[in-house]
């Protein structure tokens, strides 16, 4: 279907495209319980994990995201982030960005360990290792960026480009109609 990147040392095992996620149900930022397949509904989908609020390289590439919602929302694409905030710090954190898509939150750190994304050299917050995949909607990744270091995150061009690519992959109608 899509053009899969080719390997390299920054590739997150957990994070290979290529691979289903699986299909976690975790308490959102209203403390609902969602399913990552809800959250998908049929369209592509950039998934990111952080390490928390409190980190200032979350916040700036956080604000990217949020210059980017606009028209991830006319494109019918949709962004989830998760951390191991709990409910009322990331409803907290995603109102004060202005950020209108769903914060997962993990703070017993059960879909942490099932994915494998622990940032092992945090020891006091145990946060998820910074990463971000696009995902299409049977939860297969396309792509992935390791953002342990703040330059390894996907610029707002590179995820346009790869939300392209997935969206004429998976809409049989990408072409316009011809008379």
């Amino acid at each position: 279907m899509l053009e899969q990147p080719a390997p390299t040392p920054d590739r997150l095992p957990a994070l290979v495209p290529g691979r289903r996620l699986p299909d976690l149900r975790l308490p959102d930022h209203t403390g609902s319980e969602r399913a990552l397949s809800e959250l998908v509904a049929g369209d592509p989908v950039v998934l990111q994990t952080f390490r928390g609020w409190w980190c200032p390289k979350e916040q700036a590439f956080f604000r990217r995201l949020v210059a980017l919602q606009d028209e991830m929302e006319v494109a019918y694409a949709r962004i989830v982030s998760l951390s191991v905030d709990p409910p009322a710090v990331s409803a907290a954190f995603r109102a004060g960005l202005g950020a209108r898509w769903t914060f997962l939150c993990d703070p017993d750190r059960r879909a942490l360990a099932r994915l494998g994304l622990r940032e092992t050299t945090d020891t006091v917050h145990n946060p998820y290792v910074p990463a971000v995949a696009t995902v299409l909607p049977d939860l297969t990744m396309t792509r992935s960026w390791n953002g342990y270091w703040f330059w390894g995150r996907p610029t707002l061009e590179e995820l346009r480009q790869e939300l392209r690519a997935m969206t004429r992959a998976i809409r049989p109608d990408w072409e316009a109609p011809v008379p």
